[in-house]
């Protein structure tokens, strides 16, 4: 039996049992390879099974095939296609992944927006940014990652005007991608973290002990013991603080801990 013959149940354990093997088995990578190479000729079921692995087996073999299933409608996998050129790091995608991000499928473009945030550059940012402002959580939080992935001024403008101007309540992924932007961005976050309105104090502090910066711990300690300040949603920027030293100490902690390792 091989990926071109038996049931689709058989050809979908032959294809996991490759994948294990791949990162060590070039033959076996090779063979799952020929799915994405020759994917007009295997079902969609593997395909999809094989890119959702994609970083362990795509290499510059692959960049034409993909870059072409990414604009090929009528197969309908543009979203792992999509998985497939970011793991390649194939940026010539970039174009129809622009394209793919208003797409109907929201899988599609969540795969869209993901792969743009590790091939783009700040001239994606303005197709990006707006999707801040997308109904969709999960579409606002992905273009979050994906600002914070491709960093930059714009990008760090794009996350801040949310910070200041909050369309939505509850903006964690929004607080979670500026601490990226550390330790540039802290004087910006001290800053906020003063703001007379509680809401944008509150997801300050969230950034400020996400950053893992230990400078930041006094301003989270002093907040912690007298910003009683709630937000929009009920919450209270003293327990925010709390929360976000407790998130600091973990942080620190890891880094700790990996520093020993290495």
């Amino acid at each position: 039996m091989d990926l071109r013959s038996g049931s689709l149940e058989e050809r979908e354990e032959l294809l996991y049992e490759l994948l294990d093997r791949a990162p060590d088995d070039v033959a076996a990578a090779d063979e799952v390879r020929a799915v994405v190479r020759d994917y007009r000729d295997h079902h969609r079921s593997l395909y999809t099974r094989a890119l959702n692995q994609a970083d362990v087996f795509v290499d510059e073999s692959l960049r034409g095939p993909l870059l072409a299933a990414l604009t090929d409608a009528r197969y309908n996998c543009q979203a792992w296609a999509a998985m497939g050129c970011a793991a390649g790091g194939f940026t010539e995608a970039v174009p129809a992944l622009l394209d793919l991000i208003e797409d109907p499928d929201w899988n599609v473009r969540e795969q869209a927006i993901r792969a743009l945030g590790r091939l783009g550059d700040a001239k994606v940012v303005p197709a990006i940014a707006p999707l801040l402002g997308d109904p969709q959580e999960y579409t606002r939080q992905h273009a979050a990652d994906a600002l914070a992935e491709i960093g930059g001024p714009e990008a760090l403008e794009a996350l801040w005007h949310e910070l200041e101007h909050r369309r939505f309540a509850r903006i964690g992924y929004v607080a979670s991608n500026l601490a990226r932007f550390a330790p540039s961005v802290l004087p910006r976050l001290e800053g906020a973290a003063t703001s007379p309105d509680p809401n944008q104090r509150y997801w300050a502090v969230i950034a400020l002990g996400s950053t893992g910066d230990e400078r930041v711990a006094p301003i989270l300690e002093r907040l912690m013991a007298t910003d009683q300040g709630a937000t929009v949603f009920d919450g209270r920027v003293d327990v925010a603080a709390k929360k976000a030293l407790r998130t600091l100490r973990r942080i620190q902690s890891a880094i700790a801990a990996r520093s020993a390792a290495s």
